[in-house]
């Protein structure tokens, strides 16, 4: 319950790498996120640091995102914060942050996009909404009562 959820925005900053586990799909990629700010001196827009994640995503979410990524792309990716610390060879403390996507979508302040939704799976089928509504039967009982729209005037 208590995970941190972050938003975050930037260019994907390699290319996507798909795969089918036992789970489901899933895909990954580097995300960069760099800060802007404008410097007086220059009178211009100035690139600050630079931090790099690495997004993953699963499911449904993994297979639009490895048909609709590029690299390059400007995306907004929301997602939990996963920070991981281990022990390389040689005693190297190595750290990495990573985002379990919950969703990604393209920057539209950077560009546009067209939306194709995904047709659900035939696998899941619904079955047909019953009838609820009850004919109405005449005074015999036999046969159904056309039943006609009446107008009424309002004075």
């Amino acid at each position: 319950m208590n995970e941190t959820m972050v938003c975050a925005v930037g260019n994907v900053a390699t290319n996507l790498t798909y795969r089918e586990l036992a789970s489901g799909p899933s895909v990954r990629f580097r995300l960069a996120v760099t800060s802007r700010y404008w410097d007086r001196e220059k009178s211009a827009w100035t690139d600050g640091h630079t931090n790099f994640f690495t997004v993953w995503a699963n499911r449904q979410l993994a297979v639009n995102a490895a048909a609709s990524l590029n690299l390059g792309d400007p995306v907004v990716v929301q997602g939990r914060l996963k920070v991981r610390e281990e022990a390389r060879d040689g005693g190297q403390k190595w750290a990495s942050a990573d985002l379990d996507a919950v969703a990604i979508g393209h920057d539209m302040a950077r560009g546009t996009s067209a939306f194709l939704r995904t047709p659900k799976p035939e696998a899941v089928q619904r079955r047909p909404e019953p009838a609820w509504e009850t004919p109405s039967v005449n005074a015999d009982g036999d046969a159904p009562v056309q039943q006609q729209a009446q107008t009424v005037a309002v004075t």
